[in-house]
């Protein structure tokens, strides 16, 4: 009888991870020579981009309904195929409406990739799920370095008309995991709830719509400041390209050596203090120049470090009848959220910078304050998630004694 191999399995899993954050990494690093090449506006690429958050929540909620059915062989699969689909196009793209379907595409893939594993490892690691989910997530700001370094370095060589190029080199992984997965014997939910419509019955309890709340939170505390660095803290006398790299490499480490934390302070323990130590983290950057920024930035890569993994580990541990469905809408309210305030994120640097030129000051300066005004704005989310993680904590007793 063909054995399962976890190994290979985890290791797909991750390089697949690995591409879903390259497109994020890379698409950033190519937004400026699109609308060069295309002639696109800024909010013409700002729908653009929009559609990798928009595919993304689509992939999730459809992929955790249909997980009990088709299994994560068949999502990945899906997921492979609409990865391969949106790189092509997007190589091959024409304008606008092009690179608004590709965009789509890879979106969708990235949520099918969270869709399918994130199950996949809950089931295949049942005595340990909070702690694999989390070195399975180390990949997601470890791509996000290999494809920062890989655009950076492919800009500096190549120069403009290097973004086909770009987008091309994440077929690499793109194949290297379709061929990991391919012909693996996968487990077949034995280690998680498989029952559709007690999953769905699940998702209206109190816990799970309590940690939705606060996965909209942590989702845009972490992604939604590390969107706008450039913006944010490009005259801060700091580069934010590094301060990116930096972050997001400490996040890899941490989430790899999570396992003892975990165990230590376990998740609702995890949850709270990271809030803490967020939320000191971006009011510091709120005020912070030159070497300071870097200090405030070591301190966010700590505090965010744990939410996204700890979130759908938390809903796998302790809410374990949601089944895949909980995982996979947890992941996708995060990133749906992360969207909806984009938009508003943006809206407070404008204002900001506007009110501050009026005011007679220089553009460079005006720019310097509208970031640090918006740090201050983004700093209420972790404040925020401080209370309700702090409820959190105070009931971990009651807690760990429904868990099944």
């Amino acid at each position: 009888m063909e054995q399962i191999n976890k190994n290979r399995l985890f290791l797909a899993s991750c390089i697949s991870l690995i591409v879903t954050a390259m497109t994020f990494a890379i698409r950033a690093g190519i937004l400026g020579q699109l609308g060069t090449d295309f002639g696109l506006t800024d909010t013409e690429l700002g729908w653009v981009n929009s559609m990798a958050f928009l595919g993304f929540p689509i992939a999730t909620i459809f992929g955790g309904l249909v997980y009990n059915s088709l299994g994560a062989r068949k999502l990945m699969i899906i997921a492979f195929l609409s990865h391969l689909l949106g790189i092509l196009l997007t190589i091959f793209a024409g304008g606008f409406w092009t690179l608004l379907i590709s965009t789509f595409f890879i979106g969708f893939a990235n949520g099918s990739v969270e869709a399918a594993c994130n199950p996949l490892i809950a089931d295949m690691y049942t005595a340990n799920r909070t702690t694999m989910l989390n070195k399975f997530h180390v990949w997601f700001p470890g791509g996000i370095v290999i494809g920062a370094l890989a655009s950076k370095f492919m800009t500096d060589t190549l120069g403009s008309d290097s973004w086909q190029w770009q987008i091309g080199i994440m077929l690499i992984p793109t194949l290297l995991y379709g061929f990991l997965f391919f012909g693996q014997k996968f487990p077949k939910n034995e280690n998680i709830v498989s029952d559709t419509k007690v999953n769905i019955k699940s998702l209206l309890s109190p816990l799970f719509i309590f940690m939705v709340i606060c996965m909209t939170l942590t989702a845009t505390t972490e992604l939604g400041t590390q969107q706008w660095v450039e913006k944010i803290l490009g005259n801060s006398g700091a580069s934010p390209m590094l301060i990116l790299a930096m972050v997001t490499g400490l996040m890899a480490v941490g989430r790899y050596f999570a396992g003892p934390i975990i165990h230590k302070l376990n998740p609702p323990g995890v949850l709270f203090i990271s809030a803490i130590i967020a939320s000191v983290a971006i009011y510091l950057m709120s005020s912070a120049t030159g070497g300071m920024v870097y200090v405030s930035a070591i301190l966010f890569a700590i505090g965010v470090c744990y939410f996204w993994p700890t979130m759908i580990g938390f809903v796998s541990e302790y809410i374990p009848k949601t089944g895949a469905l909980g995982m996979s809408l947890i992941g996708g309210a995060g990133m749906f959220a992360t969207s909806i305030w984009q938009p508003v994120i943006g809206s407070w640097l404008d204002n900001a910078k506007s009110a501050a030129i009026d005011s007679g000051i220089s553009v460079e300066a005006a720019e310097l304050i509208a970031g640090q005004e918006t740090l201050s704005n983004i700093a209420i989310f972790p404040m925020v998630l401080i209370l309700l993680f702090g409820i959190l904590y105070t009931q971990r007793k009651k807690l760990e004694a429904k868990r099944v």
